[in-house]
């Protein structure tokens, strides 16, 4: 399920947002929630930072704080992988929304026939081949993206997620061929998507991910590991 976060200093507007697209997922049976909303910057941000988050839709000119080009780049520094959509009642900001790679540009006023649109077309966007699912068992297929890291416990491999966990028989060694380059053995016990890594301690090889998640780097794989986040 992708997660929806919404951030605007227009209280009105933010409640407004929340509504239609809530209206509009259900309308169009989208696999999706609006997970967290507010006004105030930190407290988005501070969400982000420890939550899954697949779309953001951001004011541009936020009122006394730093604008919204700004955080974008802050997020994008930690999460390469987040859809950013803005929304502003500035056209003037439009070639600036697109240097932080948005996925969208919405002006206010935003009607829903044009939410629906950006709606429709980002879930074309994730659902494209250039998305890629992890088959666990003959029911359950997860996306790429959305796993951390997979853990090798005995003789099942674990796939940890934001919100689950998902288990199946199987070795690193079969699964190995069905990831991307993204995956990165880091220890014996583990493989590491490294685009869904929030930050590194070297002093004690940890690496962390959002929601407090974390796993461990192995003194043999260490300096592959490097190589692979620093390329």
């Amino acid at each position: 399920m992708l997660n929806f976060v919404l951030c605007d200093d227009n209280l009105a507007f933010l409640k407004s947002l929340d509504k239609t697209l809530n209206k509009l997922i259900l309308k169009n049976n989208f696999n999706a929630k609006v997970g967290f909303s507010s006004d105030k910057v930190s407290d988005v941000l501070n969400y982000i930072n420890n939550n899954h988050t697949d779309v953001l839709f951001l004011d541009i000119n936020l009122s006394n704080s730093d604008n919204g080009i700004n955080i974008a780049e802050k997020i994008r520094s930690r999460n390469k992988n987040i859809y950013l959509i803005f929304t502003t009642g500035h056209l003037e900001f439009a070639f600036l929304a697109f240097q932080v790679k948005a996925f969208d540009y919405l002006p206010k006023p935003i009607t829903a026939e044009r939410l629906e649109k950006t709606l429709i077309r980002l879930f074309d966007d994730i659902n494209s081949s250039d998305n890629k699912f992890i088959q666990i068992n003959n029911r359950t297929y997860i996306n790429e993206k959305d796993i951390y890291y997979i853990q090798k416990d005995g003789m099942k491999l674990l796939f940890k997620t934001a919100d689950n966990i998902y288990e199946t028989y199987s070795s690193f060694q079969k699964i190995s061929d069905k990831l991307s380059n993204n995956f990165i053995r880091c220890h014996k016990s583990y493989i590491a998507n490294i685009s869904n890594i929030t930050h590194i301690e070297l002093n004690n090889n940890t690496l962390f991910f959002h929601n407090n998640l974390e796993c461990f780097i192995g003194q043999k794989y260490k300096d592959n590991l490097l190589k692979a986040i620093n390329k």
